[in-house]
């Protein structure tokens, strides 16, 4: 069914209006599909354009795409989706930010704590004395990411796990906003055995102390770059420091596609949105400016690899973790992070008289208002 911009905008503002909670007809959700369909087509349309102009555009097997040095593309990645999977450890529950894409946006203080002494891999909780166990008796992962909320709110507390899983062998990658980063904890992280440390630019809008940060990390940590959020603050920014940031020997960068739930969606509300595979809902801005800046990036030839961190990305991701853990054919933990279809998300882009569905057709017989059948 290729609905109409303007049918798939009357039924959407109708949906919306009706009382949380009221469950839509198979027919109504048909009509729901076939919007989301004719704007991701229409995305999709637009971003392989954008693709199509980066001359030096690569691919890791088709599960995600990126330019630069291939010595530099992030390990972690690859573990991530070659690998084992993303095995995330997590120990701290605060924040010294709050970023306005932020998953945990307005909860901050609600996050639950671990427990004292313990860390949650896998879903289970682990004493520091656990690892040892843990690994003598599972097949240890191609690499583990600590994350959840900024690790280095408590960062003297991760030097031992840390130590330990490197002793071991395992690929370990942590996340940062960069704030808290200072001469004396990055020099023990790279003692202890990080092999890379991601900071989060767009929750600080690059600021130069975090910059420096950056630098400094580099003399300790063998593997440093950027993972944030693509947003237009951020892309304005870092455009404008471009050239420092650079100057910072780091080895990546990796522009996430923001995706949206329930927790910081209205941040955006009003951006002009999409669905990917009835999976995370983005601005549609997100991944233009991903591929924007990798344009860039290859054509000035920066000295670091720049990926592009997509919704595809992070589909090929969860594949391949389902394919590792030996789960059936088509097996995924993809999905959509509402329990209903957020339809206001939905309504800027269907009002966005610049924004063109490829095709359109009438609405077939039956799906008209007045026609369908609850």
């Amino acid at each position: 069914m290729k609905i109409s911009k303007k049918d798939a905008l009357m039924w959407f503002e109708f949906f919306d209006s009706l009382p949380e909670g009221e469950e839509l007809s198979p027919m109504q959700y048909e009509i729901v599909y076939a919007a989301f369909a004719q704007i991701e087509e229409a995305v999709d349309a637009r971003n392989e354009k954008l693709m199509s102009e980066i001359k030096g555009l690569k691919s890791l097997g088709g599960r995600t795409y990126y330019v630069g040095d291939d010595s530099k593309f992030a390990k972690g990645c690859r573990c991530c989706l070659t690998g084992t999977g993303l095995t995330a450890i997590r120990k701290t529950n605060k924040c010294n930010v709050e970023c306005k894409f932020c998953y945990n946006y307005g909860e901050l203080d609600d996050v639950m704590p671990i427990g004292e002494g313990l860390w949650e891999i896998g879903g289970t909780k682990f004493y520091e004395k656990d690892i040892d166990l843990l690994l003598s008796i599972q097949k240890k992962p191609s690499g583990v990411a600590y994350v959840y909320l900024e690790p280095f709110m408590e960062i003297e507390k991760y030097y031992g796990i840390i130590k330990k899983f490197s002793d071991a062998g395992v690929y370990q990658h942590m996340y940062t906003n960069g704030t808290l980063a200072t001469e004396k904890n990055l020099k023990a992280l790279g003692e202890a055995g990080l092999d890379e440390l991601r900071f989060n630019l767009g929750a600080t809008n690059c600021s130069d102390k975090v910059i420096e940060n950056m630098a400094l990390a580099k003399k300790y940590i063998k593997a440093v770059g950027i993972e944030t959020p693509m947003t237009p603050e951020l892309y304005d920014t870092f455009m404008a420091k471009k050239d420092r940031i650079l100057a910072t020997g780091i080895d990546f960068m990796n522009c996430a596609e923001l995706h949206l739930n329930a927790n910081n969606i209205c941040n955006y509300e009003g951006e002009n949105m999409y669905i990917s595979r009835h999976g995370y809902i983005s601005p549609i801005w997100s991944r233009e400016l991903s591929l924007k800046l990798m344009k860039t990036a290859d054509d000035e030839k920066w000295p670091i690899a720049v990926h592009d961190c997509s919704n595809h990305t992070k589909f090929a991701r969860s594949l391949n973790l389902a394919e590792k853990e030996g789960r059936w054919f088509g097996a995924s933990n993809y999905g959509s992070e509402f329990t209903e279809v957020p339809f206001f998300a939905f309504l800027p882009v269907l009002r966005d008289d610049s924004f063109k569905f490829l095709t359109e057709e009438k609405l077939p017989y039956g799906y008209n208002p007045g026609e369908i059948l609850l």
